[in-house]
């Protein structure tokens, strides 16, 4: 059983963890490299964070003792991490052929995914609280959805790029699925060969689509390594063993809230007022979900 300090340790890392994964979107944009070589290169950071992670706190996963546990699990956690490998490189690619606000939208189908998947493999039954802040995500999004279509038509988002939107969604709901289910486990390695796996695949694209070396360039794509995803991987792989998938998938729908704020203060462009409007419905979903839900376990 997880104490109650430990399931808000947990939803707290997740909570943090989002807010560092809402400027994926941004800094996206800002590097005018090839996808896969975004992809790759801030996966090589990620892993190297992890690995750092792995070899300096202290526990029984970490150490030269969990360098070898990870190679003797390699081959079963490599298959689960294709997951989230997939959500990696389809965000990136979905960034880059279709408008940002499509991308992070359809990426947010994720929830849902989540709670059938969960409750299809580990039994865990949705509470009306999740059933009720999944309506209101959905509404949400529909809100900031609709808004992108209606300033611009439907030429702004590429049909491909949707496409692969929606497949990041999918991978994403289904990774959280994953990570909870191993709960004797060590989930970072999941997340530290998911890393490794992007950084083979986005191999040949480095010959085939050179990056261009700039400051700026490098000063995005770094920060993206550790801290966009290096940090935040080891913080989903620790708040997702402490709370329910949908929960974490829940809390982690602040990421496309925060994603208009960045880009407000980086480059002064103002969201929307039905992007305000459907935010708003996202952030009151999360909260509602978290608060009644605490208050069930603390009263048990």
């Amino acid at each position: 059983m997880i104490h109650k300090e430990h399931r808000i340790a947990g939803q707290g890392a997740i909570l943090l963890c989002a807010m560092l994964w809402s400027t994926s979107g941004l800094f996206i944009r800002l590097i005018d490299w090839h996808p896969m070589v975004i992809a790759g290169s801030r996966s090589l950071l990620a892993a190297l964070v992890l690995l750092a992670i792995r070899f300096l706190l202290p526990g029984k996963n970490t150490g030269e003792a969990g360098f070898r546990t990870l190679f003797k699990n390699a081959p079963i956690n490599a298959i689960c991490g294709l997951c989230y490998t997939a959500t990696m490189i389809c965000f990136v690619t979905a960034n880059k052929l279709t408008a940002s606000a499509n991308a992070i939208m359809l990426q947010y189908a994720a929830p849902v995914w989540a709670m059938l998947l969960a409750w299809i493999f580990l039994r865990e039954r949705p509470r009306w609280e999740h059933w009720c802040a999944l309506v209101m995500v959905s509404i949400g999004m529909f809100f900031v959805f609709s808004s992108s279509f209606a300033a611009r038509g439907f030429a702004a988002g590429s049909l491909l790029g949707d496409c692969i939107a929606l497949i990041s969604g999918f991978s994403f709901g289904a990774n959280s699925v994953v990570l909870r289910s191993k709960k004797d486990g060590n989930t970072a390695d999941i997340l530290f060969l998911s890393h490794i796996i992007c950084v083979v695949i986005s191999i040949p694209f480095f010959f085939l689509y050179p990056p261009s070396i700039t400051s700026g360039n490098i000063v995005c794509v770094t920060f993206m390594g550790i801290f966009q995803l290096g940090v935040a991987s080891a913080l989903f792989a620790y708040g997702i063993k402490r709370i329910p998938a949908v929960q974490a998938m829940l809390t982690a729908t602040i990421e496309p809230v925060l994603n208009p704020v960045w880009v407000l203060l980086a480059i002064g462009e103002k969201p929307s007022l039905p992007v305000i409007a459907g935010g708003s419905v996202i952030i009151a979903a999360v909260v509602f979900s978290s608060v009644v839900s605490l208050t069930k376990r603390t009263i048990k």
